[in-house]
């Protein structure tokens, strides 16, 4: 599948930048994961159009729970919304952007993308049955690693979170046993560690915690020069988390099929592709009270479709929709938001 940041048939509505004589605000809550991009698309959007996105950074549970009860113009979340709920409380589900996450650890001495871990043994720290960095099953996965006798501490979302349910699907498909005690959704029991509020908890938490290991969207990790680790992948080979990777995970993703746009990337084939890779969503009620509030999200992310946009969103590390998913979005837009007079909104 073909990725492009220039999206040549998406034509900007010629009225969105005309400088009304008052500003339409709107407001988003949700996902953390989406967060940088979303706070940087709002900032540039404000200085074109004059309208401000409003943008809380909640967790996906907290954007899921703020649409649905209508006290936001969209919700944001990395957990695609089942479709009855979706059908009952009147929304429209579409991605926004692409993500990556990543496992981030805290010890001296080793550089970032030079530690090997598999799903496998990264499900057992979590699960807490691999307590010390010189864990046998870490050690022989890096021989030339000299780690050292210390505890490990595992951080995870204390939050109802689109992360953790992007990691915990991760480690339910590489880890059966975790698959089978633990699970994947936005909250779960989790066996060992401490929790942190957001993505933004967990890269404060270990990067201030000697021994910690914890699990954040990539531009957290790196904005906060943290340190991150190398995963195997489905080929079986192990890759480092950069762009070029992400791609490869994300170009491998079924639109076609995905109902409701929930297209899943997590461990997908490819040579090179990292297993840890996501789309973020936007909940848009289909019945909008607010028309105007609503006509402008969606004029706002027609803009973050844009290549001025994109680039935005390439800057920080996240990988921009393919051009078809773009044009089915926009039909959704026009075919299913309607005012109360029963026309559409866009």
């Amino acid at each position: 599948m073909k990725f492009t940041t220039t999206f040549g048939a998406i034509a900007v509505a010629g009225t969105m930048f005309t400088g009304a004589a008052s500003a339409t605000d709107f407001n988003g809550a949700g996902a953390s994961f989406p967060a940088p991009v979303y706070q940087s698309w709002g900032a540039a959007y404000k200085a074109k159009s004059g309208n401000a996105l409003n943008y809380q950074s909640i967790g996906s549970g907290g954007g899921q729970n703020q649409i649905i009860n209508r006290t936001v113009d969209f919700g944001a979340s990395d957990k695609p919304m089942d479709e009855s709920k979706l059908e009952a409380n009147k929304l429209l589900q579409f991605p926004t952007v692409i993500g990556a996450v990543v496992a981030t650890f805290n010890l001296d001495g080793i550089k970032s993308g030079d530690l090997k871990l598999t799903g496998p043994v990264l499900a057992d720290i979590y699960l807490g049955n691999i307590k010390k960095w010189n864990d046998k099953a870490i050690a022989e996965l890096n021989p030339n690693i000299e780690l050292p006798d210390q505890a490990i501490i595992p951080v995870y979302r204390s939050d109802a979170s689109g992360t953790s349910f992007i990691f915990t699907s991760y480690l339910s498909s590489v880890s059966k046993k975790w698959d089978d005690e633990v699970g994947a959704a936005t909250s779960v029991q989790w066996p060992a560690g401490s929790g942190a509020k957001g993505n933004e908890g967990i890269a404060s938490n270990v990067k201030n915690l000697k021994g910690a290991i914890g699990y954040v969207e990539y531009i957290y990790a790196s904005a906060n020069d943290l340190v991150v680790t190398q995963l195997q992948n489905k080929a079986g080979n192990f890759v480092k988390p950069d762009v070029p990777n992400f791609v490869e995970a994300a170009a491998a993703a079924d639109w076609d099929n995905a109902k409701n746009f929930a297209a899943s990337m997590i461990n997908t084939a490819g040579a090179n592709a990292w297993p840890i890779v996501s789309p973020t969503y936007v909940l848009l009620p289909t019945n909008p009270t607010n028309v105007e509030a609503s006509r402008e999200v969606m004029n706002f992310f027609t803009w973050a479709f844009t290549k001025e946009g994109s680039d935005v969103a390439e800057k920080l590390h996240y990988i921009p929709l393919p051009e078809s998913v773009v044009k089915r979005i926009e039909d959704a837009w026009k075919s299913e938001v309607k005012g109360p007079d029963g026309k559409p909104v866009l």
